[in-house]
């Protein structure tokens, strides 16, 4: 395995800036359907009558259609080839013609089931455009422009994040749309942002389908004999024992990154409670002060983005004068320093110095996991481990959507700020994990 690595590394000629570009474009809209996502359904959910410690429950679908998605579409991209469609492109597209459906129907939920069956499908979707994503750029990339490739993603998930976390708050005090509903009515300054989110989605995403190609298989015979001899049964049966086969690189990798996503979890849930009680003083979702402290939660949202958007690029810089783990771990730490700083705000605009802290870590988990594990996995099982490694994406979240809520409602009289701090806590522990990962390229 390793030598036909090897030699399949050897051929991979260098990618220019606008090829590393267009191949990485398409996380700029799949990135406008996450942060949608991770800023307005918790906002959602408790206008259609959700309470805070329901919201975990509610959750769910994100980490449980990651869990069971992302490792079945990673098993079935490496064995998928069309000579036109490529690898991971066909999965690219139609994972965001679903994605826009699914947008385009989240704020037009008249009650909350409705609300929680359309997260499923919407996160279910997006899972489809988003895991061959990754596996791509250890397709296209030689080792030496890995680090560099995972960059460019953060930069458009960055970008893609500020201006799609913003969109309320622009629809609201640039155009004058309305930013309060009657009870139990989404506003229509969010139903105009999810449209926009759908749109951007599909754009973007066809961009890179439309405008990068991808290498054929080593042995396109073999390959097709390998496609015919395997069939449902095996790629599902083959994704859920992969947690069993992972490289060492992978398994200290695969606990950096549960206690991260906890802390992220944590924040994606809470935030807009946290802050719109502690801060605004309010849990009435229908007041215009409740609304206005979630716009202001969407503006926190897209600086940690854009902070992360700006950091992507100096991340490998620092990687090559420390190591990789070195600066994951500096990232991680302050991200944790950003979170647990939140609870001792007044002031809405000084959230603006915790989202920096939170912006450097959230660059740093979509870049520097995914270049040392890379390097550390066979090419032609790239998809399939790709897709496991996102087990301790969804698994931590899991958890956390199982016990925040009875954490909170047990030990802190259901206040949401406490969840922020675990997250914050959280974070420490996975920078502590960062600096014990047997990077191979160390």
């Amino acid at each position: 395995m390793a030598i036909d690595t090897v030699s399949i590394e050897a051929e991979k000629p260098k990618l220019t800036f606008w090829q590393i570009w267009n191949m990485s474009f398409g996380f700029l809209g799949i990135q406008f359907g996450f942060a949608l996502q991770n800023a307005n359904v918790s906002r959602i959910f408790e206008t259609l009558g959700a309470e805070k410690d329901e919201l975990p429950i509610l959750w769910l679908a994100a980490p449980v259609t990651g869990l069971l998605v992302q490792p079945i579409v990673g098993y079935y991209s490496d064995r998928t080839w069309h000579s036109k469609w490529g690898r991971r492109r066909p999965f690219f597209g139609i994972g965001a013609i679903l994605a826009a459906i699914a947008l385009c129907m989240m704020p037009n939920s008249p009650v909350l089931w409705v609300a929680a069956g359309t997260l499923w499908l919407m996160d279910g979707s997006i899972n489809v455009s988003m895991e061959p994503f990754r596996a791509y750029v250890g397709d296209m990339l030689p080792v030496s422009q890995r680090t560099a490739g995972f960059a460019m993603q953060s930069f458009f998930i960055g970008v893609g994040a500020v201006v799609a976390s913003m969109l309320p708050y622009i629809f609201t005090n640039w155009f004058g749309i309305a930013n309060v509903a009657e009870e139990g009515a989404i506003p229509e300054s969010v139903k105009w942002s999810f449209y926009v989110g759908a749109f951007a989605f599909v754009s973007a995403v066809m961009w890179t389908v439309f405008r990068s190609k991808e290498y054929p298989p080593e042995d396109l015979e073999k390959f097709k004999m390998e496609q015919r001899s395997k069939g449902m049964f095996d790629g599902l049966k083959e994704s859920f024992i992969g947690i069993f086969e992972m490289p060492k690189t992978m398994m200290q990798l695969a606990a950096v990154q549960f206690f991260s996503w906890f802390a992220l979890f944590a924040m994606w849930i809470y935030t807009t409670s946290a802050v719109t009680t502690n801060i605004y003083g309010t849990s009435d979702a229908t007041s215009d002060l409740y609304n206005e402290g979630a716009d202001w939660v969407g503006v926190c949202f897209a600086i940690y983005n854009g902070v992360a958007a700006l950091v992507a690029f100096s991340l490998p810089l620092l990687a090559k004068i420390t190591n990789r783990k070195v600066t994951h771990a500096i990232a991680l730490v302050c991200g944790g320093i950003g979170l647990l700083s939140i609870q001792f705000i007044q002031n809405p605009g000084h959230l603006i110095f915790s989202m920096v802290g939170v912006g450097i870590a959230w660059a740093s988990i979509l870049s520097m996991p995914y270049a040392m594990l890379s390097n550390a996995l066979p090419a032609n099982r790239m998809g399939y481990f790709m897709g496991v490694f996102n087990f301790f994406i969804v698994i931590p979240q899991i958890i956390a959507a199982g016990i925040l809520g009875f954490l909170l409602k047990t030990f802190f009289s259901n206040e949401s700020i406490f969840a922020i701090m675990i997250g914050g806590v959280s974070m420490f522990l996975a920078a502590l994990l960062s600096l014990m990962v047997n990077d191979k390229d160390d």
